[in-house]
Formats: C-alpha cells, sequence, structure tokens
C-alpha cells in the first residue's frame, strides 16, 4: 500500500458541511425543528434527546431533507425490530421510507436497515446516514462500532441519534465523535484525559483515566460542538408544552431462599460476580413466581424483562398467555410479536433488555417487571420504553430481587446519580454555547463613525 492510500484510508471528511433545510414540515413541535435544522446544518451531529422526544421524525425529516439536496439514497440504520417503527411513522407523516434486508436499492430514496444487515449495502451509494439508537456503537472494540465507523467514513452527512449517554462512557462519546468525523477515540483521550497507570487501553475509566486539570469544562464545550443533549423542550429554552412525564412508582420486593440463607439467620450479599450468578440461578422458581404473582389479575398488560434463558422459558411457562421473544426467536417472528404487544393482543411480554429495551414505543403499557443488574443503561431504556413522553397514565415497575443483591440497587443508584450530573453538566454547556452564538448574530445596524 502506498502512502497515499494508507492516509486515505484513516481519513475523514469534517468539519462544517450542512446546508440550510429544505423541507420543514408543520407536524415537527418547535424544538424538534430548531433541532433538525441545527443539525443540518452542521451536516455530521448527535442528538441525545430523552426517550420519546420524537427522534424519529426528525430522523425522517433530515433524511427527507438529504434526499432532496443531494438526489442520493439516505439509509436509517436501527436496531433489531425497530425498522417497521421508521416505516409507520414516515406513513404517518407522509414520507416514504422503504425497508431494505438486502443491500438491493431501487433508486433514490430513504431506506432503513437493521444495523445487523450493514454488510449488504455499499456505502459509495449514499449521501447520507442515520445510526438510530447510535449506542450501538459505543463499545470500541466491538464489531458494530467499527463497521459503522467505516461504514460512514466517506460519507457526507452523518446523525447520531439516542437517548442519554450512560453514566461518565466518555467512550461511547469518543465513539460517537469518531463515526462523526470529529476527534478519533484516543486523540480525544490524549487531548482531555490523563492516565494515571500508563495503559494504552482506555476501558476502566475510573481506575486508570481522569481528566486533565482544568480540562473537564473544556471536554463538555467539545461535546456540545457537535452534539445537542436534551431531557425536555426547555432545555433548549422552549415551553415544555405536553412533554411532561406522568408519575414513575418503583416498588421492590424482596424474595427469600432457604438455599440463599444457608441455615443463616441473615443473607449476606453476594459481592463478586460469580456469587450473584449463583444466587440469581439458585432463586429462579422464587422469582419468577413472585413475578406471576405481580402480573396475573391485573387485567391490564405487562412488560416483563428478565436476563436469563431460564428465567424467560420458566416465566412463559407458569402465566398463562405470555408470549417471549428471546435469541432463538427468528427475526420475522420478534417484529410480530412486537408489533402484536403494541396494538395490545398480546397481554404480557417477556424479553431481555438486549432485545427489546432500544428503540421501541410501549406507550400502551404502564406496568413492568424487572430483575436488576449492573447495566444502567439497560435499566434506564427498558423503563423507558413505557416511562416517556406520550404515556398517559403513572408507570409501575415492580422490581424482583433477593435480599443478597443490595450491593446491586446500591450500585444503580450511584449510577443514576452520575447521570444526572453528567447530564446537567452537558446541557448546561450547551445553553452557553447557544447563548455565545446568539450574541454572535448581530441584527444591528452598524454606524460609522463620522471621522470615516
Amino acid at each position: 500500500m502506498k502512502y497515499e492510500e494508507f492516509i486515505a484510508s484513516k481519513s475523514q471528511l469534517g468539519g462544517n458541511r450542512g446546508f440550510a433545510p429544505l423541507f420543514m414540515p408543520s407536524f415537527l413541535f418547535d424544538f424538534q425543528s430548531h433541532l433538525t435544522d441545527w443539525a443540518l446544518r452542521k451536516g455530521a451531529a448527535a442528538l441525545f434527546e430523552d426517550c420519546g422526544m420524537g427522534k424519529t421524525a426528525q430522523q425522517i425529516v433530515w433524511a427527507e431533507n438529504v434526499l432532496r439536496h443531494t438526489n442520493k439514497p439516505v439509509l436509517i440504520l436501527t436496531p433489531l425490530a425497530v425498522s417497521h417503527q421508521t416505516v409507520r411513522e414516515g406513513e404517518k407523516f407522509g414520507v416514504e421510507v422503504r425497508r431494505c434486508k438486502d443491500g438491493k436499492l431501487t433508486g433514490p430514496g430513504i431506506y432503513v436497515a437493521n444495523y445487523e444487515r450493514l454488510h449488504y449495502f455499499d456505502r459509495h451509494q449514499f449521501a447520507g446516514v442515520v445510526c438510530d439508537e447510535s449506542s450501538a456503537i459505543k463499545t470500541f472494540e466491538g464489531e458494530t462500532q467499527k463497521a459503522v465507523t467505516e461504514f460512514m467514513r466517506e460519507i457526507p452527512y452523518r446523525l447520531l441519534c439516542t437517548a442519554t449517554a450512560a453514566p461518565n462512557d466518555y467512550i461511547e462519546l469518543g465513539t460517537s465523535a469518531e463515526a462523526l468525523g470529529e476527534l478519533g477515540r484516543m486523540d480525544m483521550v490524549s487531548m482531555f484525559f490523563k492516565n494515571d497507570e500508563n495503559s494504552n487501553h482506555p476501558i476502566w475509566w475510573g481506575a486508570r483515566w481522569r481528566f486533565k486539570a482544568h480540562a473537564e469544562m473544556n471536554f463538555w464545550r467539545w461535546v456540545c460542538s457537535w452534539a445537542r443533549c436534551v431531557r425536555k423542550p426547555s432545555d433548549l429554552g422552549f415551553d415544555d408544552g405536553g412533554f411532561n412525564l406522568p408519575p414513575l412508582i418503583l416498588n421492590q420486593t424482596v424474595v427469600q431462599n432457604e438455599a440463599v440463607l444457608g441455615g443463616r439467620l441473615f443473607a449476606v450479599p453476594a459481592v463478586t460476580l460469580a456469587e450473584q450468578r449463583e444466587e440469581r440461578k439458585i432463586t429462579i422458581k422464587d422469582r419468577c413466581e413472585m413475578v406471576q404473582s405481580k402480573v396475573i389479575g391485573t387485567g391490564k398488560q405487562s412488560l416483563i424483562w428478565c436476563h436469563l434463558n431460564a428465567e424467560g422459558d420458566l416465566l412463559e411457562k407458569i402465566i398463562p398467555g405470555a408470549r417471549q421473544v428471546s435469541g432463538k426467536t427468528k427475526d420475522e417472528e420478534k417484529e410480530e410479536l412486537f408489533r402484536a404487544f403494541q396494538s395490545g393482543e398480546i397481554k404480557d411480554l417477556i424479553t431481555k433488555p438486549e432485545i427489546g429495551g432500544f428503540g421501541l414505543n410501549f406507550q400502551n403499557c404502564d406496568h413492568m417487571t424487572m430483575f436488576p443488574s449492573h447495566s444502567f443503561e439497560q435499566y434506564y431504556q427498558a423503563v423507558r420504553r413505557c416511562w416517556r413522553f406520550g404515556q398517559k397514565n403513572p408507570v409501575t415497575v415492580d422490581i424482583i430481587t433477593t435480599e443478597g443483591e443490595s450491593g446491586v440497587l446500591q450500585n444503580m443508584r450511584r449510577k443514576s446519580e452520575a447521570a444526572d450530573k453528567m447530564f446537567s453538566i452537558i446541557v448546561e454547556e450547551m445553553g452557553n454555547a447557544m447563548r455565545i452564538e446568539r450574541a454572535h448574530n448581530r441584527n444591528k445596524k452598524m454606524e460609522i463613525p463620522t471621522w470615516l
């Protein structure tokens, strides 16, 4: 390989390369129009918006603008089973969105496909790419992250959309910036962070990496140069209007198991991951029966989250009429089961957060049960499938746990507090950046001094 070819293989299109919107429909809320306008003018941008704020509508309008501007296809990548939702949203708003599974295009248009099918597509055919639930590319060693970043490398228009990032997950911000053509993740690390252990693997951020002196605010200002982070419209200076969440009711139920007690008077917290896994296996029957008692006889739909195959299989067996979406369920059947639950044809749906916890809208349901885990992102996304803007009823979450899992819940609370702190900082810095932009938008007529 020649040196010029090597450089070309590493380079990306960067900088501001956007354009003024050609299409801004009235069905968008004012804050949605503002964000879409900013993303189009930026050219490559990220929208970190909370669940239910209409990211799909903004994606479709953004893609339609790129299509009209370039007359070239635009690809929307989604998690499994979300592509049909995107097509339906397009139909609702009068914008054609075509599903494509094999990479065979039928001319200019907006196409939607699952991340798993990206290898069927030729990147040179597209003028723009949207990554829905872009947290799919957060892991810098992940195959999806590598495939998506390489696919987008020379595409001029790019949009990443996801809900709030994981707490203090700078890796996710680094991989997002790299996919957009901003700083590479390692360039980001060397500019803003210090490695206390001389390790080149930025995985254990809490132990090895920390902000350089006086670099933290500069880091968030840099993030705000290519991303917008929004929890509610008022974060952007707009009226919240109907974007108010109903009450969230969290109930914790602790199950006891004689095998876990082992003859002791009190349960000892499971400390190591091996101990926690063993406790979960021992208590599967008790925990699943507790879920059964929370679901049967309620007269309403329930979304049941689990983590182990054995949990899902047992829950499906003991809850009459319940249907399970598992890893072995075929893709077409997964989509049909999710659709049936959304329409109310299925009363109780059992699945895992990594399967149904991203991108799906279940405002039709206001009750869920879950077993805790250490993943704040999975917990947050799972809860927000139902507790999201557009939900009209209070949402009840029954958390079923064991006495030994108290450490897991404490870890979740710590991560939740860290996430709130991080997002508050981003919103504050974003507001500062917006005020600076408005200050530079001069519209007062300049008076020339007489001596000139």
